[in-house]
Order: C-alpha cells, then sequence, then structure tokens
C-alpha cells in the first residue's frame, strides 16, 4: 500500500508540473529539477536491485536516461520519464493486487461470527474458533462457513462462488455442503468436516495466491528479451552519440524506446485470465499451465464419473443355483459394504431399501479396481469383476456363462459375487453418459486435439459402446488405477505431443500428475484431487474443459497483439525521432501515451463466443 500511494503521489505532482508547463504557466524550472531527482530514486534502486539479481532491468534503462536528460538539461523530458515510470510502477503494483483483490473478494464470502449448536443450546462463534464435529446452523439468507455434512434441515444452495453455476441445489440429510456457499430457501444443521484453512474456499484462495507467484516459459522470455533489450539499446544509443555527437537524438531516441509497458502488460494478461477463469468455477494453477492448454495434441479420460456421472443405477440381479435373494443380498452387502469402488454406494443403498442389516466385518481386503474379499462367520465372501472373480472360485456351467454373456454383449457392467468358491450370481449396472460429454470431445478437436483415449476399469463392451457414442478414438479396459499412470508414461514415450488427463477422483491423482496437463472434474471437497490436477473444475460441467483452451488461446492472442503494438509504437516513435519531428520532450510525451496501449491490451481477456 506504501509504494502505491507514493508512486500516486509523484504521478499527481509530475501531471501537475507537466499540465501547468502545456498551459504555458511559469513553474520555476527548480522544481522541476527537485522532482525529476526525487523521482530518481526509486528506480535506481530498483535498477541496482535488478543488477545484484544478474538481470538487466528496463529501471536500468531509465536511468541512463534520465542521466542523459540532467545532462542535456532537458528537465521536462525527464519529468515526462519519471511520470511514466511511476505510472507503469502503478500498473505493475496493480498487477500483483489484482489477485490479492480476487483472494478478498473470495474472503468475503466467509462469514466472520457463526451460529454453534451446544448442548441444545446455541452459541455464537468467530468462524476460525469453529472446530471439526460442532454443529453449525445456517438460516436462510445465511452463507455456510465452513465444509460439512447435513444432519437435519433442508434447503436450496447457491454454489456459484465455488462452481460458477448460479442454478441452486437442493440440499438434504446426508448432503455435503461447502464454505461460502449461499443458504438461498430453508435452515440447515450442519456438522463441521473441514474448518479454517482446510475448507474448501481456503483451498482456493491458496491456489489462486500461488498461481500468481508462478512464471510461466513467455514471462521468463520476456524477461531475457529486456535484458538485451536494454543492453542492445545503450550500445546503439553510444554508437549514434560517437558518430553524430548529437545529444539530444541520442536523448529523444532513449526516451523513445524507454519502457517497460511489455514487462507490465504480459504478466498482467495472465493474471487477468486466471481470475477471470477462476470466478468462471475454472481453477487454473499458473501462466504456465495456462501457457500449454492451447498446445494439447492427446487427451487422456477416465470414463466413470468423467464422461459418464458415476452413479451407476442397478438394472438387474440375477442368480444361480438355489440362493434366496435375501441371502444373496446379506453375502453382497459384508462385501460391499467397506469397499471405496463407485458400485458399493448402489448396492449398501439398494440394500438399504430392501431393509436387510449389513453387519460389520474386520476381516477385510479389497485390491482396487478389481474386487473384494471378506470372511465372515466362516465363509469367504468375494465380490468384484468377471477375471477377478473367475480366477478364485469355480467355473460357471453353460447355462450361466450364457445368461452372463447375455448382459456383457449388451454393455452392461458387472459384479460377481461367490462364496466359498462358488459363483451365486451377479450384479448388472449401468452408467449414463454425460450430455455434453460428446460435445466437449468434439469442442477440443475443433481447436486442435487430434486424438481423445479413454481408460476405463470396464469391460471391453461397455467402453466401446461408450467410446463410440462420445467419439473417443482409442480406449483400453479392464485396467486397474494402478495401471493408469504406466498408460499415461507409455503414451508420453509414444510422442503424442502435449498430452492432457481428465479425472475426477482420488483414484486418478497419479495418473493426473504425470500428465502434461491435468483437469480434475468436481474437485469441491476433495484435497487430493485439487493439488494433484494443474486445472481444477469446481463442478462437473465438461464445457468448461474448451473453455479454459479457449481463454488460453485468447490470452496467448492478446500477448502477440501487446508485441506488435511494442513493436509498431517504438518503431514509428523512433522514425519520428530520426526525421526530426520529436525533439526530447515530444519523444517523451509520444512515449508516455502510448505506453498504455499494451497495458490497456492486456485488460480486454476473456473467453470468446463459444464454438458449436
Amino acid at each position: 500500500m506504501t509504494n502505491l500511494i507514493l508512486n500516486a503521489i509523484l504521478v499527481l505532482t509530475l501531471g501537475i508540473l507537466l499540465l501547468l508547463n502545456v498551459l504555458q504557466i511559469h513553474v520555476p524550472i527548480v522544481i522541476f529539477q527537485i522532482v525529476s531527482i526525487i523521482a530518481l530514486i526509486p528506480v535506481t534502486f530498483a535498477a541496482i536491485k535488478s543488477l545484484k539479481e544478474k538481470e538487466v532491468s528496463v529501471d536500468f534503462l531509465a536511468v541512463v536516461a534520465l542521466i542523459f536528460a540532467y545532462l542535456a538539461g532537458e528537465w521536462y523530458s525527464a519529468t515526462f520519464i519519471n511520470l511514466m515510470l511511476s505510472s507503469a510502477r502503478i500498473f505493475d503494483i496493480w498487477t500483483h493486487r489484482k489477485s490479492e483483490n480476487l483472494v478478498k473478494g473470495l474472503l468475503k464470502y466467509r462469514p466472520e461470527k457463526v451460529k454453534v449448536q451446544l448442548d441444545g443450546k446455541y452459541q455464537i462463534k468467530n468462524v476460525d474458533e469453529v472446530s471439526v464435529g460442532d454443529v453449525v446452523i445456517v438460516a436462510v439468507g445465511e452463507r455456510i462457513p465452513i465444509d460439512g455434512i447435513v444432519i437435519s434441515g433442508q434447503a436450496s444452495v447457491d454454489e456459484s462462488t465455488l462452481t460458477g453455476e448460479s442454478m441452486p441445489k437442493t440440499k438434504n440429510e446426508g448432503d455435503h455442503v461447502y464454505s461460502s456457499t449461499l443458504n438461498t430457501a430453508g435452515s440447515l444443521f450442519i456438522k463441521a468436516e473441514k474448518v479454517s484453512r482446510e475448507s474448501t474456499l481456503a483451498q482456493i484462495i491458496t491456489l489462486v495466491e500461488e498461481s500468481s507467484l508462478k512464471k510461466s516459459k513467455t514471462m521468463k522470455i520476456v524477461n531475457k528479451f529486456t535484458g538485451w533489450y536494454v543492453i542492445v539499446t545503450i550500445v546503439m544509443s553510444a554508437a549514434i552519440y560517437f558518430v553524430t555527437g548529437n545529444l539530444t537524438l541520442v536523448l529523444a531516441i532513449l526516451l523513445v524506446v524507454c519502457a517497460d509497458d511489455i514487462a507490465v502488460s504480459v504478466p498482467l494478461a495472465f493474471t487477468a485470465s486466471i481470475s477471470f477463469a477462476a470466478k468462471r468455477g475454472i481453477l487454473i494453477k499458473s501462466s504456465d499451465v495456462l501457457e500449454k492448454l492451447p498446445s494439447i495434441d492427446t487427451f487422456v479420460t477416465d470414463k466413470t464419473g468423467t464422461l459418464t456421472f458415476g452413479k451407476p443405477k442397478i438394472v438387474s440381479i440375477e442368480l444361480f443355483g438355489d440362493i434366496d435373494m435375501k441371502n444373496f443380498l446379506e453375502y453382497v452387502g459384508v462385501a460391499e459394504n467397506n469397499s471405496s469402488h463407485p458400485i458399493a454406494k448402489p448396492i449398501i443403498d439398494y440394500i438399504k431399501t430392501k431393509k436387510i442389516i449389513i453387519p460389520t466385518v474386520t476381516n477385510f481386503n479389497e485390491t482396487p479396481g478389481e474386487g473384494v474379499e471378506v470372511d465372515y462367520e466362516g465363509k469367504n465372501i468375494i465380490a468384484g469383476k468377471i477375471d477377478f472373480i473367475t480366477k478364485k472360485a469355480g467355473k460357471l456351467n453353460k447355462s450361466e456363462q450364457t445368461k452372463l454373456d447375455n448382459f456383457v454383449r449388451r454393455g452392461y457392467s458387472l459384479t460377481l459375487v461367490a462364496v466359498n468358491g462358488k459363483i451365486l450370481g451377479f450384479i448388472a449396472f449401468e452408467d449414463a453418459i454425460r450430455p455434453d460429454a460428446k460435445r466437449m470431445v468434439s469442442q477440443t478437436k475443433a481447436l486442435g486435439t487430434k486424438t481423445w483415449i479413454m481408460l476405463t476399469g470396464d469391460n471391453h463392451t461397455v467402453a466401446k459402446d461408450v467410446a463410440t457414442q462420445v467419439g473417443v478414438d482409442r480406449f483400453e479396459t479392464n485396467l486397474t488405477p494402478r495401471d493408469k499412470p504406466n498408460i499415461i508414461e507409455r503414451i508420453k514415450r509414444e510422442g503424442k505431443g502435449t498430452i492432457a488427463m481428465i479425472g475426477d477422483g482420488v483414484n486418478d491423482a497419479a495418473a493426473l500428475a504425470i500428465a502434461d496437463v491435468s483437469f480434475a472434474m468436481g474437485v469441491v471437497g476433495s484435497d487430493v484431487t485439487i493439488n494433484a490436477a494443474d486445472v481444477a473444475l469446481m463442478d462437473d460441467d465438461l464445457l468448461k474443459i474448451p473453455e479454459s483452451i479457449l481463454l488460453a488461446r485468447k490470452t496467448r492472442e492478446i500477448i502477440i497483439e501487446s508485441f506488435v503494438l511494442w513493436g509498431i509504437t517504438n518503431a514509428v516513435g523512433l522514425g519520428l525521432v530520426t526525421f526530426g519531428v520529436l525533439a526530447p520532450t515530444g519523444a517523451a510525451t509520444y512515449n508516455f501515451l502510448t505506453d498504455f496501449l499494451p497495458i490497456f491490451n492486456a485488460l480486454r481477456v476473456t473467453i470468446p463466443n463459444k464454438i458449436s
């Protein structure tokens, strides 16, 4: 804040002096001299600091230009240079403050005071005093202060602060709710699960803060370019002076080319893009990630929960032999009750609707992506994929195999159940494809992606059906979570260009970390997935993937435009100086006015019209 105030005072003072001069109101030259020398101090310190860090910055060139102006007695020109530098510093400070303002904007969504239920009574606490397990009461019109689970009540909750989606979601008992979201109707009793720095809002704030500190390849190139630009400018100016002996000409040239508009406009464009994306529920971790998005050649995606909803629905339960349905469901419940696989929840939910009590077991072993095995009351119960079961249990007879094959051919996912080595039956599932999956694939291909590859633990028939409907080029089946990172590595070795991975859960974290660019869907409440992904989508809107690519493209275009504007204005200015149109004061004025073109251009970042 101090730097901003000092620079603002300098800008105001310098501007007033120049305005008075333009209006031909007499101002003693000593005033221009004093103010110009004072304004030189911060520029000199900045130049020395960059030299200590073995960098040659535009500040160094500015110091040289100012010294030439002082030697030539061009105090009005020196005032213009300082006005330009002070204005540029304000923009530079604003570039960093833009991210800080976004963070502050997010913080305003966190209530300072919350109502907590203690021993049947209500107590008002500061939000930082809430502990895990506390029951927080959120009335209509209030924002939810923590991440938690609804233990009582019903409400419509607007999650747009996290997801960018304004359509409220109905929350009932058992549903998860997240910090900063707004209760638009109803009331909720929420058991706190994540508080303070562990909450979803805190995760987002940390990501936004860190993203502004990471430099992209482009920004590093700009820094190197600036260094060489300064050196070449000084050498050329010295050569011109040696040949012509015209100090006024050299000063005019320095005044035209002395600018740090590019050094400000490039990071400003990245910051504006990342901030814009965050408001849309797209968290881009750094400008380096933003830079990679337009060059994605291959997308690799998980199927369940990404291209499909990830909520398998039971369509049929088929029994073999004389086992009755109640006993079968009891065995399945015992096996699946502790499983983390997506099919476990619909199975348990279905069993509960039948009023069957599921006992707790401790001797439990799960092979991720394959199946589960438990020992219960002297029985060995196994549930899982076909290959997993057939390796551990006896073979099916002809009629049983025919029934099984019939469901496989129809594209259903199957979970087989065996007890003491005998297969008792199977459960058939289907998982609906997301309606925007096909559109998302076609849009990314229109934006330059050449290949889509789908990875799934399901069988070939299920995978082929989804791939055909969505437009995926290749797919690999019957995979475990351990296989996916290895496949990503193999695809990278195949030289498929920039590889992007899309996943939705903890099981995808390893694969997401290996890809060149990683997208995680619906990351609200998932710390592991948020940290593993380069681009975190706060909801399950697949079309935000091509949106992020469009935004990155627009950012790249704007940066190129800024370079072009900078080059054209410098070339024109040098031409005007060479032909004697601009003297030092005119050159300084020209530079000051044209410096703002690349900077204002950087603020035009937005997502262009979406492709159909």
